[in-house]
């Protein structure tokens, strides 16, 4: 088990990524990996993987249930291209990784469980199609199936003693982020992604812990998103966020940080419940409503608090312990956690927010 750890830990260190249509530049990375060229997205093409780049994430998230039963969960798979060169014959050659994690916060009795994998792509019990959206990781997976009305996606993940499987559909499109889905993450045009989101989303899953079997019913949130190279000199990690109102629109922001917890890069995204743009959020400024020191003694600013102007709004966590130990897969610790968004005591909406760098630089 020491010797598979310390494999994967190695494996990590080669995250990686690409598109369809690469332009390749000279760049940070010696030209290995081509940059982010603004360009239109193409769907169902652009739902699949994009192997050329560096980096490629699916991240779905979402909440199930209401009140002391309420539970949290989030499962998002990673693609990474390493340095190996593509046109090795060797079809152990790890050119393309893959990686999984998953989480259940359970409210009701406090617990939080995840689990994380990683492991060499195969192309059949771990893949990830480049024409749609078809992950799997052995008996994890996440699909889109198109139809008619409304998209559906279905993923599943297990681990001993717990089990989500679920489906979340949509009959809006794709939210492109940034400009067109061109997604700045710095002041220099290479510190970009290609970037769109699903949501909100709506969910119905099963979910087994310990003996217990229940089906439940929720929101939920899809991004997909990939890059060669997304932190800026000096940063150390980001703050994200993404929130499904219940007024039927959508909040997404995140700062880029550095280690004095300064801002580098801030963005704010809102949409109503027609996808348009809305205003009311420009500005947003993320501050700590207080500190969380977690297991792993990395202090976190749980609660977070946003302001805008004179208005303060806060995220309260569903429970504080929803730290994610990722060291067997992709590396560190980082908090990522079902939230509320409440101004007050009035509940505006309900999401996901992740907070990474905290304990040690992020290492993309």
């Amino acid at each position: 088990m020491r010797q598979r750890r310390q494999a994967l830990q190695a494996a990590a260190l080669f995250l990686a990524g690409v598109s369809p249509w690469p332009v390749v530049r000279a760049n940070s990375e010696a030209s290995f990996y081509p940059l982010v060229e603004p360009r239109r997205l193409v769907f169902p093409r652009d739902f699949g993987s994009h192997p050329a780049y560096r980096t490629e994430w699916w991240y779905l998230t979402g909440w199930l249930g209401q009140g002391p039963t309420a539970m949290g969960f989030q499962i998002t798979f990673f693609r990474s291209r390493t340095r190996h060169a593509p046109d090795n014959p060797s079809r152990l050659a790890p050119t393309q990784l893959l990686f999984a994690h998953a989480a259940l916060a359970v409210a009701e009795s406090q617990t939080f469980l995840h689990a994380s994998r990683a492991g060499r792509m195969n192309g059949t019990s771990l893949r990830a199609n480049s024409q749609d959206t078809d992950l799997q990781f052995e008996d994890w997976h996440l699909r889109r199936l198109p139809g008619a009305s409304a998209e559906v996606y279905q993923g599943r993940f297990s681990d001993p003693g717990y089990a989500l499987s679920l489906e979340a559909s949509t009959d809006q499109a794709p939210l492109l982020r940034g400009q067109n889905g061109l997604s700045a993450k710095g002041p220099d045009p290479s510190q970009a992604s290609h970037y769109y989101s699903r949501a909100p989303l709506r969910v119905k899953a099963q979910v087994q812990v310990g003996q217990q079997t229940r089906n439940l019913l929720g929101t939920a949130w899809l991004d997909h998103e990939w890059s060669s190279q997304l932190l800026m000199p000096g940063a150390v990690g980001w703050d994200w966020l993404g929130i499904n109102l219940l007024d039927g629109g959508t909040l997404m922001a995140f700062q880029i940080r550095n280690d004095r917890a300064e801002p580098l890069f801030t963005h704010v995204d809102a949409r109503g419940r027609d996808g348009q743009a809305t205003g009311g959020w420009a500005g947003l400024a993320w501050q700590a409503g207080g500190r969380w020191r977690a297991p792993s003694l990395i202090e976190y600013p749980i609660p977070m608090d946003l302001r805008v102007g004179d208005a303060l709004y806060q995220l309260v966590p569903l429970m504080r312990s929803q730290e994610v130990d990722a060291r067997a897969s992709t590396g560190g610790y980082y908090w990522e956690g079902a939230v509320s968004l409440m101004q007050g005591e009035r509940l505006l909406g309900q999401g996901y927010l992740e907070l990474t760098g905290y304990g040690e630089p992020l290492r993309l």
